[in-house]
């Protein structure tokens, strides 16, 4: 090669180092990369320790509570905590159980998601003493080293140090089954969600379902195969299952919002629309003035529904879910929270799936034994439609009872009792001459007479009535923000605080107010502390502010503030207690 060939390559070279030599001494490798083309912005970005892992201590006497708030993605292993005290004694943390892991390095493990609580029990602090805690986190491609933080402890007068351990507050029923779902094998929690469901069966949430299964394989219209009926009841429950665990899945992943647009008046009026029109399909009184190509869409699926299609089945099991989706209890809180925690999916998916069938299994049983034990094609069906019809008719009255007054709600079903008992003594009216159809005659009409009584008493109340009812019901303050509650609790200090997070479609939150809270027991504790209550009915943007700030999931739910205005870890109600359980509760508290 020429020399002349050769000049171009090498003042190239001199160039490119020249540019470089031109950066500061001490330039970092990101602008290295930028000077050659690069872009550093291509390597994935992580949060720092101390903002992916926070933490906060309190220390409230020779109890210490340590708080490190994870953030999302992020993880903590839980056998990677440690605690060294500097003239500083204590008792060893109990850790919580944490979610099942498992990775390439340390294999089978716990780890923290989102956020973790430990309770540390002090026995001797002097003077200038401390709390070094020691934990590591990993998220998705980097694991940060081992950290350490260190805690000052304020010291510890001789009363503090002599006081008996305080026993690390038991956690609620519902947080028990979110940990161990998290702690078991996969099947073994399917199994323990669905004997739950079971349970849930025979309350009062699965009641509606009922009448709506029954009228559906009583709408026939003639006798059906035990094989049919078992098709379609397996079918219903199937599609209320599927609904209930997905909206399972949305109210833990979104919060509460969406549970509660579906208790929106619109959505149980336009339910209870629907119900009241299938009912007088199957009285056969389709006397609604509208046109006669809706009529006749309408009537089309009735009869659809009425046949046994399938699709009908599978629609009116999903709406089913729908109507009793308000109902929270501690099985289906526990799946919702282990599923907003951990972010499982598919654990979660499944034991709610589980849950569901567990309900559905009475349902799945009565349906398939109702079309062996309806009675052969004749007169007497079109009867036992009309009074599947009427059990579709109580339906309306369960939803709308989320929007009456109890009074209201109570005329309803009695209204609805008196129609019952007249159409069963105008049929009985028009059986043979006996001794039978006197006696029911005779019960019928006793039976109306007692309505018509009770109706009275509820229309005209005896005077006073009104001001000895306000009497038993205890006197809550009403909150709307999270700023009226800080204020309320900074106002108690020096008494325990109770907050009732109520709704008016809500119907166990009823049942607390007219069962539970009204019982003289409770009302006689209720005398020691301050009650607070958020009604949330309205749906609006500040209560969606309070109920995520308090991470809320469903309705209803006690949570209990100590003097000190901090709420008691582990020790939200959540679902429907009798009084004397509540008082368990509220023993536990003390």
């Amino acid at each position: 090669m020429t020399p002349s060939r050769l000049l171009f390559p090498l003042l190239l070279l001199c160039a490119l180092l020249a540019g470089l030599g031109s950066l500061p001494a001490r330039a970092s490798s990101t602008d290295l990369l930028s000077a050659l083309g690069i872009e550093a912005s291509a390597q994935p970005k992580f949060l720092k320790v101390d903002e992916a892992f926070v933490l906060e201590s309190e220390q409230q006497g020779n109890r210490l509570l340590l708080n490190l708030r994870i953030a999302d993605d992020y993880y903590l292993y839980r056998h990677s905590f440690s605690f060294k005290g500097e003239n500083l004694a204590f008792e060893e943390p109990v850790l919580p159980v944490g979610s099942e892991h498992e990775d390439d390095f340390f294999g089978k493990t716990q780890v923290y998601y989102r956020e973790v609580q430990i309770p540390v029990t002090l026995t001797e602090a002097g003077q200038q003493a401390s709390l070094k805690i020691s934990y590591q986190g990993c998220t998705d491609g980097l694991c940060y080293p081992p950290t350490d933080k260190l805690i000052s402890i304020q010291p510890l007068t001789a009363q503090q140090s002599e006081q008996p351990d305080q026993p690390t507050p038991a956690s609620s029923q519902q947080d028990q089954l979110a940990a161990a779902l998290g702690n078991q094998s996969f099947w073994l929690s399917v199994a323990a969600f669905f004997a739950l469901g079971l349970g849930l069966a025979f309350t009062p949430c699965v009641f509606p379902m009922y009448p709506i299964l029954t009228g559906i394989i009583a709408g026939a219209g003639h006798r059906l195969s035990t094989r049919r009926a078992f098709l379609l009841s397996f079918v219903y429950v199937q599609g209320m299952a599927v609904t209930y665990t997905l909206l399972g899945l949305v109210v833990a992943s979104a919060g509460l919002k969406f549970q509660a647009a579906l208790q929106h008046p619109y959505v149980l009026i336009g339910l209870s629309v629907m119900f009241v029109l299938l009912a007088l399909s199957m009285f056969g009184l389709y006397t609604l003035q509208l046109p006669s190509s809706l009529q006749t869409r309408l009537s089309g699926l009735s009869n659809r529904q009425q046949g046994g299609s399938v699709l009908g089945v599978a629609i009116m099991g999903m709406i089913s879910g729908l109507v009793c989706s308000p109902c929270t209890t501690a099985p289906l809180s526990g799946a919702l929270i282990y599923v907003a925690q951990s972010g499982d999916l598919w654990l979660g998916g499944a034991a709610l799936y589980a849950l569901s069938l567990g309900m559905g299994l009475p349902l799945l049983l009565l349906g398939t034994s109702g079309g062996k034990l309806l009675p052969k094609a004749g007169a007497w069906m079109d009867v036992i439609k009309q009074l599947f019809g009427f059990a579709l008719l109580a339906v309306p009255i369960l939803l709308l009872s989320r929007l009456w007054s109890d009074q209201i709600t109570t005329l309803a079903w009695l209204g609805w009792g008196l129609l019952l008992c007249g159409y069963l003594y105008h049929h009985n009216q028009h059986q043979g001459h006996s001794v039978g159809r006197s006696l029911r005659g005779f019960v019928l009409l006793l039976a109306m007479i007692s309505a018509v009584v009770v109706g009275k008493d509820l229309l005209l109340p005896p005077q006073g009535a009104s001001a000895a009812a306000q009497a038993e019901t205890p006197a809550f303050i009403r909150i709307k923000t999270l700023n009226d509650l800080k204020t309320q609790l900074a106002a108690a200090r020096g008494k325990p605080v109770l907050l009732d997070l109520y709704a008016d479609w809500c119907v166990a939150c009823k049942e607390f107010e007219h069962k539970t809270f009204s019982d003289p027991a409770v009302r006689e504790r209720f005398g020691q502390m301050v009650l607070l209550q958020a009604d949330v009915t309205a749906n609006d943007d500040a209560d969606v502010v309070l109920l995520n700030g308090l991470n809320v999931l469903g309705l209803p739910t006690l949570i209990f503030f100590d003097r000190a205005g901090n709420e008691l870890s582990g020790q939200r109600v959540t679902g429907f207690m009798g009084p004397a359980e509540f008082l368990g509760q509220l023993e536990k508290l003390r």
